[in-house]
Parts: C-alpha cells; sequence; structure tokens
C-alpha cells in the first residue's frame, strides 16, 4: 500500500460506481477534477491504471491522467509542460471511441485542442485556465 493509498480512499470512498459497473477510482477522477483537485485526480486514476495495466482501457486511463496533470500545470503557470501534456493526453484519447466507458471522450479532445489552441496562439503567455471557467467532466450514465 502507498503512503497515498489512505488519502486516496478518502477521496472515493463516497463515489457513485454506477450500480458496481466501475471501480470507484473511476467515477472519483471525475469528482476530483470537478473539485478542480486536479493533482488528486491523477493521483486516484493513476493508482487504478498502475494496478490494471496492461488492459484494454490502459492508455485511455493514462489519457485521464495526463489531461488532470495538463490542469495541474496550468494552475502552477506551467504553460509549455500544460500543452504538452494536452498533447500527450489527445494522443491516448485519440485510440478510443468518441463515447467511452460511459464518458464523453469526444468532448476531452476538443477540450485538448482548445486548451492547446489558446496556449499557442498566446505564444505561451496567457494562461487560459481560471477555476470559475474549469471544465466540468463527468459520467454519462
Amino acid at each position: 500500500m502507498s503512503k497515498k493509498s489512505a488519502k486516496i480512499a478518502d477521496l472515493i470512498a463516497n463515489c457513485d460506481t454506477l450500480g458496481g459497473r466501475y471501480d470507484p477510482h473511476y467515477p472519483g477522477y471525475f469528482a476530483c477534477f470537478n473539485a478542480n483537485l486536479y493533482y488528486e485526480a491523477h493521483d486516484v486514476l493513476e493508482e487504478l491504471w498502475l494496478a490494471e495495466k496492461p488492459a484494454p482501457n490502459s492508455d485511455y486511463y493514462k489519457g485521464l491522467i495526463q489531461f488532470a496533470g495538463a490542469f495541474v500545470h496550468l494552475q502552477k503557470q506551467r504553460l509549455n509542460p500544460s500543452f504538452r501534456l494536452f498533447n500527450l493526453a489527445l494522443n491516448n484519447f485519440e485510440k478510443y471511441p468518441e463515447q467511452h466507458l460511459d464518458f464523453d471522450l469526444a468532448n476531452a479532445k476538443r477540450l485538448c485542442r482548445k486548451y492547446m489552441g489558446l496556449l499557442a496562439d498566446s505564444g505561451f503567455t496567457v494562461n487560459p485556465y481560471t477555476p470559475e471557467s474549469a471544465p466540468r467532466l463527468g459520467l454519462t450514465a
């Protein structure tokens, strides 16, 4: 058990697993993400990803982890690393259908492209992130 496991267990304790269809780490990722807790979202899903890989959804989970990581970098004003993580996430997302595991992956792809465009268009001088305008993600089921 990692040092983070107890904290992660607390974060996912009350997550809706959609009738047991999902490991609580998966909906826990979205709960953390929507609370602007991107580092925690990263850690929550990373624990599942490490336990399951290699698996058919490994690159999907990796993309979500990178997506959250990109927002960690935006929060810390690290614009170039954020761009790189959005790009890596997008590359991983491209391997999966537009709707995957009850998640609108097409929207996540659009968000990657949007933030990459905003960063590049500003010459990496303007951070497009604000907590108030942060995207919200969720499962559709």
